[in-house]
């Protein structure tokens, strides 16, 4: 029989004067089965051991198999004060168990058997809740700060990093925002047109078009694209600049991250959404208009007339309004939680996707609370 199929075994010799020796021998491989520690533990008497001496000359091959049974032997046996010796073991293991016990364990490392109790997830979320109040706050107040000094004519920033940005927040986003802008203003016009055309003024598909996109769809579709491409876009950059302590480096050159990182994303936001909005409003009304041409035999001149008549300036306002408003709502959120990402590559991940969801909701209660207040003052 080779050394490699030598069986592990455990011998217990009776206690003689206080001590008791637990003699191991043969290969102690983990693909064998981990070792019966309990029933060892089980069979030692604290009444009558007050020491043990486990000795290992007879052990061959071994990995983590004897190193967990050792570890759990001694760390049980010194909750009942029985001193433990290792020194008989192979000079690896004693090297081995001596680091482990060099490291104290963290108190929250092992994973709680039971899950808390409701009350007490209720107040951690709550708690959790009003700390990332605390940090938006926080946040907020800083990009306020910020552009005030922009307006002082003191922040600081690369130009060149603007520039990049305006590029990627604007030309960057004309493919996508054009495709779902004519997309949108074709569903409009097909979902109107059905039931317009039970009553006969097929022609009113071109207020529903022009109103629709020109008020709502334009500056809502235009974010919901940025959130999730430019929004998330900002959260993966900083969040990855956090990883790689790039944050921190800025800092300690007294290099303000709010102006030199999060300035110029919130300008090139508030500057490219109203251009994006009136843009939209071109390709959903032009969507429309392709819908009533096509499907409505409504000839181009007067599907053009009758948007004229049914829109004014006060109606692209009012989106242009909207646009810049969730603007600032994608680079706020996307730089918040690019700002708040841990320190691991999953932490990029959880930061991008949680600002993509934080911008789109944050879009949609304020689009609510905007479209509330204009038709109070009766825009």
């Amino acid at each position: 029989m080779t050394p490699a199929d030598t069986p592990k075994h455990i011998d217990v010799t009776p206690p003689e004067g206080g001590t008791l020796r637990i003699v191991l021998g043969g290969d102690w491989l983990i693909q064998d089965g981990m070792p019966p520690a309990d029933e060892i533990i089980a069979r030692i008497d604290p009444d009558s051991v007050k020491s043990v001496i486990l000795e290992g000359e007879g052990i061959g091959e071994w990995d983590s198999s004897l190193l967990g049974f050792a570890l759990k032997l001694t760390q049980t046996l010194e909750k009942r004060e029985i001193r433990v010796d290792l020194s008989h073991l192979p000079r690896g293991a004693r090297s081995l168990l001596s680091l482990a016990a060099a490291v104290p364990e963290r108190k929250d490392a092992r994973r709680n058997g039971a899950p808390p109790p409701a009350i007490e997830r209720i107040g951690n979320t709550a708690i959790a809740i009003l700390g990332g109040s605390r940090e938006t706050v926080d946040f907020i107040g800083e990009a306020a700060l910020a552009f005030f000094r922009l307006t002082l004519g003191k922040a600081r920033f690369r130009r060149s990093d603007f520039a990049r940005v305006i590029q990627g927040c604007g030309p960057g986003a004309l493919p996508i925002v054009s495709l779902i802008s004519v997309l949108v203003g074709l569903i409009l016009a097909f979902v109107g047109a059905v039931q317009l055309e039970m009553f006969g003024a097929e022609i009113y598909v071109a207020n529903l078009v022009g109103l629709g996109m020109a008020r709502e769809m334009g500056a809502m579709m235009s974010a919901v694209i940025m959130a999730g491409r430019t929004g998330a876009a900002f959260a993966a950059e900083l969040g990855s600049m956090r990883v790689n302590e790039e944050i921190d480096a800025l800092t300690t050159l007294g290099i303000s991250p709010m102006e030199f990182l999060v300035l110029p994303r919130l300008l090139s936001m508030m500057l490219m959404m109203p251009l994006l909005c009136l843009y939209a409003n071109l390709m959903g009304i032009a969507g429309g208009a392709l819908v009533g041409v096509t499907m409505l035999d409504i000839s181009p001149s007067a599907y053009l007339q009758q948007t004229r008549e049914a829109l004014d300036l006060t109606h692209f306002a009012v989106g242009l309004v909207k646009s810049v408003v969730f603007g600032v709502i994608v680079a706020l959120a996307g730089c918040l939680r690019g700002m708040q990402c841990g320190r691991s590559s999953s932490a990029v991940g959880v930061a991008t996707t949680s600002a993509v969801v934080t911008a789109i909701v944050c879009i949609v209660v304020s689009d609510a609370m905007l479209t509330v207040i204009f038709n109070i003052i009766g825009v």
